[in-house]
């Protein structure tokens, strides 16, 4: 299920940047339905196996929301709201920052996979949302923003509120990394005066 969530998030890439009457469209289309089928079989089979139903439903409410979201693209009516396109790019990001858990033993190497999730979805959102005419410049301008916290050269309130969080997001990588560079020393200090 790991390596599966993070396909889906390649998939869910590959499905923004390709026309949808393509045939490449359509074969994304159809490997992200049949994914998000085999997420909600797991799901299902999770909830059935676990000893207590109420309390797997409160400690798992968000993966509910992001399992019933794709099915609402399927209302006509519906289709035409943009931002129930977020719901596949945050849905994706989620699970694959999950999936980069359980297959990363370390922190680092986890953030390091956590820190491309986040560029990746940052830029499939600022494509869709904030006017970039091109893909590379949405993922240019969020993978400078996400590792360095440099503003966007995008205007409007979505990309305003998008650099917000990214640059917080730099803050505390960078913290992040800091910290564990410091924790090695420390530990390499206490090591060497142990002996």
């Amino acid at each position: 299920m790991s390596a599966l969530g993070v396909i889906f998030a390649l998939v869910v890439l590959g499905e923004q940047l390709t026309r949808p009457d393509s045939a490449l469209g359509l074969v994304l289309t159809v490997t992200g339905w049949v994914l998000w089928v085999v997420f909600v079989v797991e799901f299902v089979a999770r909830l059935v196996v676990a000893p207590s139903t109420g309390r797997f439903l409160r400690r798992n409410w968000w993966q509910v929301i992001f399992l019933v979201l794709p099915t609402l693209r399927v209302f006509r009516l519906l289709r035409t709201f943009r931002l129930l396109r977020t719901g596949r790019v945050l849905s994706s990001a989620v699970r694959s920052s999950r999936s980069a858990r359980g297959l990363l033993g370390s922190r680092l190497g986890w953030l390091g996979a956590v820190t491309v999730i986040v560029v990746l979805s940052a830029s499939q959102l600022l494509y869709a949302f904030a006017g970039y005419d091109r893909y590379a410049d949405a993922l240019h301008d969020a993978a400078l923003s996400t590792i360095t916290g440099e503003p966007l050269g995008a205007d409007g309130g979505f990309a305003a509120i998008s650099e917000v969080v990214l640059a917080i997001y730099s803050v505390v990588v960078f913290a992040t990394l800091a910290g564990s560079l410091g924790a090695y020393f420390l530990r390499d200090e206490q090591a060497r005066r142990a002996t």
